[in-house]
């Protein structure tokens, strides 16, 4: 239960979108339930109905005037003046939808220790099952193991240390990165690092932005009491090879800057591995696609 003292610190949230109103909307009212008042909503371009949906939700919203990525976009949002005074930022994404007493959850914990920076909750799929949301930064094996197995086969050793399957989630603990599809920051830690990196458009800035976060000493916790569900992949399914693109920059992009002393001399090593990491998703892409056109084609005896 929050005391009378934690209650009162506000909590402001920005939203980043790209055409997902439906989501939106369920985000949205999520977020009022759980009496956030002031939200930020930073869309990158969408055609849809989103703007009405923020409009109707009464939130303020922001038009970054084309897809500039999602650590821009909630960058952009966290320094509105509408939430600018507000000490604990929650940053998420549209297809979340905050379960009862989730940010009480949150705020209660970030703020009964001075050192944590971030915090994030417990993710969960439509379906109820457990999204890995707390995990390690990978040892350079894992990493490599992850990227390449991972693609054949998706319960792997270096997998399940990497996102942390064998361990308890339903414990609250000190972990090294939180999802960034939902976390409460400090506005000073976030301040503190300059908030997500833009040079990653997709994917790696919250990895990135907890890293940093730990190098100037603070700390990331994980609060499973907190619950959030998570659609998961509605903005990226929109643009696949885009994002598949993004995600493989994003990776290299995090491995020249985390890789440290002697092991750097196996970036080259790396990169080849990224990209054919990258070929082959492409590959699986593409025919995943075209099975699923197929599937989708009547009968020739049918078409006349």
């Amino acid at each position: 239960m929050e005391e009378a003292g934690e209650a009162s610190v506000e909590v402001a949230a920005v939203v980043v979108n790209f055409n997902t109103a439906p989501d939106l909307r369920r985000c949205l009212s999520s977020l009022r339930r759980e009496h956030v008042e002031r939200i930020v909503v930073v869309d990158n371009g969408s055609h849809d109905d989103s703007k009405k949906v923020a409009e109707a939700a009464g939130v303020h919203w922001v038009a970054s005037g084309r897809n500039v990525g999602y650590g821009r976009a909630a960058n952009l949002g966290a320094l509105q003046p509408e939430i600018a005074s507000c000490p604990l930022l929650l940053v998420c994404n549209p297809d979340i939808e905050i379960k009862a007493g989730a940010v009480a959850d949150l705020r209660r914990t970030l703020l009964r220790n001075s050192q944590f920076g971030v915090v994030g909750p417990r993710l969960v799929n439509p379906d109820g099952s457990l999204y890995p949301s707390a995990r390690a930064f990978p040892s350079l094996l894992d990493a490599v193991g992850h990227a390449l197995v991972g693609l054949i086969v998706a319960d792997n050793p270096f997998t399940r240390r990497y996102r942390m399957i064998d361990w308890d989630h339903s414990e609250a603990a000190l972990v090294d990165w939180v999802s960034g599809a939902c976390f409460l920051v400090r506005r000073d830690a976030w301040v503190q690092v300059g908030g997500f990196d833009p040079a990653y458009f997709m994917y790696m800035e919250d990895v990135d932005l907890c890293w940093r976060l730990g190098g100037v000493g603070w700390q990331v916790a994980y609060e499973p009491t907190a619950v959030v569900e998570h659609t998961q992949g509605v903005a990226a399914d929109m643009h696949p090879y885009r994002m598949l693109l993004a995600h493989h920059r994003s990776m290299w992009i995090f491995a020249l800057r985390s890789t440290t002393g002697r092991t750097r001399v196996l970036l080259p090593v790396i990169f080849a591995g990224l990209t054919a990491r990258a070929a082959v998703a492409f590959a699986r892409r593409f025919l995943a696609g075209a099975r699923k056109g197929l599937a989708g084609r009547r009968p020739l005896d049918r078409l006349t």
